[in-house]
């Protein structure tokens, strides 16, 4: 018997044994979707592919492939076509799709797959610095950080969840003389930031306790270093609980630093040289595109880039990862692109490892944000909004709303590419109809009400007798692809636009069926299909780490 979630590789395999019987050597044979269901369940361009190798027209090698498919009786494949100019198009009956709804109501591994089983991938994300607020910048990174983390797991890969925070370095000196000096922390590095750019007298105290923050030397400044560092720490907790993430390791700039200082003048003369007191990686000397970054400062501290190159090697030697996925803004792209040739020369196994997923802004349709001005919204803040806008129109509980809340946020951010920038729409954000994350949330509430309406009501995978099969059970079907396809591209935008077009099936399909009817035969296979569809809803959900309320 073939096995539903193997019905792929058994077509695959089956042509592979046809062509090679033609006289191909290695095929490589390709299902594709076609863009319509009324296209078929799979399609392949294979007979294109060797019909000048095979000296045949695509039309006929599609021909006799579909003929040779056909006598081979393949389980649940009901019809095959050839179609111009040589397309093969595979459709499957209802045993299928009512056996795939069968599997999905069994357990919660539909959608997962072992294809990543035995890696060890580690994913840096969020990386918000003490004594600076968590605005809605960290948001992006951590959101489409989460969902990269579940994506991989998803595909069997262990995945380490780390988060690296700069709690040494200009930035902090900054903060400290500006709480030395009696600002409260929330509003201390914007003050520290301008008067270190306005103010000489000022600028030379920050440089000189960036340097005791190093050394230790000072009682004072050591006292409200920890205790600046600490209430950060606890008040970026508070919010990754909010956001449902956790993870496996923090690491620090201070914990770095001097590897990372070691590293670079190690390999002075080769890859690193000495300039006006300071050591820098002349990049242009190496490769045209790259520019001149400074790794140790002529006050003989390592800058962020030498604390990171420490940090890929001490992430490593912790961990021992098959892949290392960074994800930052895309405003660090050209710094990034000369950390990583740097990498390269000094740990080149681990750059051959190394990936650096970069993406756009978040912004409110004010603008932009700084943090070096003070003009930031944090994200609590914008949480907060959206969640009272919630209250506001739909008049529903706190907790709830803070679940619709989070789905919004997390939607908006994961619902396109990652790289561009995105401007949060909040009316668009928070609707229930079309392109939201409380659309996808309302849709599995219904289904979750269907169903809690049932009760004990009997749910009958087995296709009933003159069914003809939904494009409901078709969408449900392609989960496990899609799922695939988003863990290896790190691209959550894939399972978005998959669960959209899912939740129009089913809100279709509710519209036209009535689900509970005693007197219909078909009903227990109709509820059997609203619970396939929750339970996917809600995977797919979970994997953009958003949660399904109890209502709405």
């Amino acid at each position: 018997m073939v096995a539903v979630n193997s019905m792929k590789e058994e077509i695959i395999k089956k042509i592979e044994e046809i062509l090679k019987e033609l006289g191909v050597e290695n095929p490589n044979v390709v299902l594709d979707r076609p863009t319509r269901f009324s296209m078929g369940d799979f399609s392949s361009n294979i007979a294109m592919a060797y019909a000048k190798q095979l000296v045949k027209k695509p039309i006929d090698l599609a021909g006799e492939i579909r003929e040779a498919l056909l006598s081979k009786n393949i389980k649940y494949l009901t019809k095959i076509d050839a179609v111009a100019p040589g397309f093969i198009n595979f459709f499957f009956n209802k045993e299928y799709f009512g056996d795939n709804v069968k599997k999905i109501l069994e357990g919660s591994d539909f959608g997962k797959s072992k294809s990543l089983f035995g890696k060890k991938v580690m994913v840096e994300y969020t990386d918000p610095n003490p004594f600076k607020e968590f605005h809605i910048g960290h948001l992006m990174p951590n959101v489409i950080g989460e969902s990269v983390c579940r994506l991989l797991e998803a595909s069997g890969a262990e995945v380490k969840r780390v988060n690296y925070q700069g709690d040494v370095g200009l930035h902090v000196a900054k903060a400290v003389w500006a709480i030395k000096n009696g600002v409260h922390m929330k509003e201390a590095y914007a003050y520290g930031h301008k008067a270190y750019e306005e103010d000489p007298l000022a600028k030379n105290e920050i440089i000189e306790i960036n340097t005791k923050i190093y050394d230790k030397s000072d009682e004072e400044i050591n006292q409200i270093y920890e205790n600046g560092r600490k209430e950060s720490l606890e008040y970026f907790e508070g919010i990754y609980e909010k956001l449902g993430t956790r993870f496996d390791s923090y690491f620090f700039e201070s914990g770095v630093a001097s590897f990372g200082k070691e590293i670079v003048e190690k390999n002075i003369g080769k890859v690193f040289e000495k300039s006006e007191g300071a050591i820098i990686f002349k990049g242009e000397n190496f490769d045209k595109k790259l520019h001149t970054r400074v790794f140790i400062t002529k006050e003989s501290l390592p800058t962020y880039e030498a604390k990171e190159l420490g940090l890929s090697k001490i992430k490593y030697d912790r961990y021992k990862y098959d892949k290392s996925i960074v994800i930052t803004g895309n405003e660090i792209n050209e710094y990034f692109k000369v950390l990583l040739f740097v990498m390269k020369e000094v740990f080149p196994e681990l750059a051959a490892k190394t990936s650096h997923l970069s993406h756009g802004m978040l912004r409110l349709p004010t603008g932009k944000m700084s943090s070096r001005t003070g003009n930031i919204i944090s994200a609590e803040s914008l949480i907060n909004q959206v969640k009272e806008k919630i209250m506001e129109t739909y008049e529903t509980e706190d907790e709830i709303a803070e679940v619709i809340s989070l789905g919004a946020i997390k939607y908006s951010i994961l619902r396109q590419a990652i790289g561009g920038d995105i401007i949060f729409d909040f009316d668009k954000s928070i609707s229930f109809e079309g392109d939201s994350g409380p659309y996808l949330q309302y849709s599995a509430v219904r289904a979750n009400s269907l169903l809690k309406k049932a009760g004990n009501t009997h749910l009958d995978t087995e296709c009933p007798s003159g069914w003809k099969t939904t494009d409901l059970e078709r969408m449900l079907e392609r989960f496990p692809d899609v799922v695939s396809r988003a863990g290896s591209e790190y691209a959550p935008h894939h399972i978005v636009t998959y669960l959209i077009e899912l939740a129009g099936e089913f809100n279709s399909f509710y519209a036209s069926h009535k689900i509970i009817d005693q007197s219909d035969p078909t009903s227990p296979y109709r509820l059997a299909l609203t619970k396939a569809f929750a339970e996917v809803m809600a995977s797919g959900l979970n994997l953009l780490g958003i949660k399904v309320p109890e209502k709405m």
